[in-house]
This record gives structure tokens, C-alpha cells and sequence, in this order.
């Protein structure tokens, strides 16, 4: 029994890591109506669809400078929408063609797609820009994953 209730909430989690936001609003709802007994989870469901509402509402932001765009790829991908935070990223870079910190983020964005070899790329050429970006990297938990690849070990080898 307790499978299926786990499986039910985790088939809402996958919908919202996927992006589809009505997708996983309405499979949280249907989670709420029949498993109404687990404290727990039920709390987390009821985080999830504040989320959900807040991502389906129309943002009406003015970007500008090269600091709107970078900070706003920064708030898409710590609300899990790496592919909105590569866009704005591009536009970032658009303004700043040499700034290291662009390939950076977009190198973590696409660690979390999970695309290994552009993810490499572009903190490759991060720390081009920046040997500071090797020992950031070496310490930030999104890049994890890479921790033991041989290729991420040769570009932010030290010196």
C-alpha cells in the first residue's frame, strides 16, 4: 500500500522536474484527494502545487543589462527551469561575449540536463576565462556527478 502512495507522489515529482507544470499540478491534486493520511507527504504535495501555480502565472519582468539576464538565469535554474535559464544566459552573453561566469552557470544548467559533454564545454571554457571557475567547480555540489570524470579533473585540474 504504502508503494503505491509513494509511487503515485513520485509520478508527480517526475512531472515537475520535467517542467510540466499542469501535468504535475493536476497529478498533486489527485494525490491529495485520495491519500489524505501521510502528514508528510501531503505537506510536501501542498509546497509542490504552490509551486506549480506560481510557475503558471504570466511574469512580466523588463531585462536590460547584462546583470537582469544573468540574475534571472539564476532564479530558472534554482526554480528548476534549466532550459529557460540557458536562454536568458545566451541573452547575457549576447552583452558580455567574455564574461566567465555566463559559461559557468550554463555548464551547471546543462550538468543538471544532464548533458555531460556540453555541460564540459562550457566549463571548460569558463575556466579559460577564469582558472577561478576550476576551484569553484571542484566545491559546488551541482557539479557532483562530475567529481570523478577524468575529463572534469583535467580542466579544473589546479595551476
Amino acid at each position: 500500500m504504502y508503494e503505491k502512495i509513494l509511487s503515485a507522489y513520485g509520478q508527480a515529482v517526475k512531472a515537475f522536474r520535467r517542467g510540466d507544470t499542469a501535468k504535475a499540478q493536476e497529478l498533486f491534486k489527485a494525490f491529495l484527494e485520495k491519500h489524505d493520511t501521510e502528514k508528510e507527504l501531503i505537506d510536501r504535495t501542498q509546497m509542490y502545487l504552490t509551486l506549480c501555480e506560481n510557475r503558471r502565472k504570466k511574469e512580466t519582468i523588463s531585462l536590460k543589462t547584462f546583470e537582469d539576464y544573468y540574475e534571472y538565469a539564476v532564479y530558472r535554474l534554482n526554480q528548476g527551469e534549466q532550459g529557460e535559464a540557458i536562454k536568458m544566459l545566451e541573452k547575457a552573453k549576447a552583452k558580455k561575449a567574455k564574461e566567465g561566469k555566463v559559461p559557468y552557470l550554463m555548464a551547471l544548467a546543462y550538468c543538471q540536463m544532464e548533458d555531460t559533454e556540453k555541460c564540459l564545454e562550457l566549463l571548460k571554457d569558463a575556466v579559460h576565462n577564469d582558472k577561478f571557475f576550476a576551484t569553484l567547480a571542484q566545491n559546488e555540489p551541482g557539479f557532483e556527478p562530475l567529481w570523478e570524470d577524468k575529463k572534469f579533473k583535467i580542466i579544473t585540474k589546479a595551476g
